[in-house]
Formats: C-alpha cells, sequence, structure tokens
C-alpha cells in the first residue's frame, strides 16, 4: 500500500496573523494566570 504524496490534493492553509494572535492570547493569559497563581501560593507555602 503505497502513501505517496500528491501535490495539489490539500489546499494551502493561511492562517491570519491577527485570527493567529487572538488564539494564542485567548490561551496565552488564563495560562499565565494559571502559573502566576501557582508561583504566589508556592512561595506563600514555602516562604
Amino acid at each position: 500500500m503505497s502513501t505517496a504524496h500528491t501535490p495539489g490534493t490539500q489546499a494551502p492553509v493561511k492562517a491570519s496573523t491577527g485570527m493567529l494572535a487572538l488564539a494564542w492570547a485567548l490561551v496565552g493569559v488564563p495560562l499565565a494566570y494559571g502559573i502566576y497563581q501557582t508561583l504566589t501560593r508556592v512561595a506563600a507555602l514555602f516562604g
């Protein structure tokens, strides 16, 4: 069974820079907040 890639069978994906930034912000902001909260509580626990 061959899985050869034939060019032109898939449309190229073009992500808008604004949408990409928005997606990263939607994930990154809560993640950064959670890391900050964790570090401050760990510092209070061991400090």
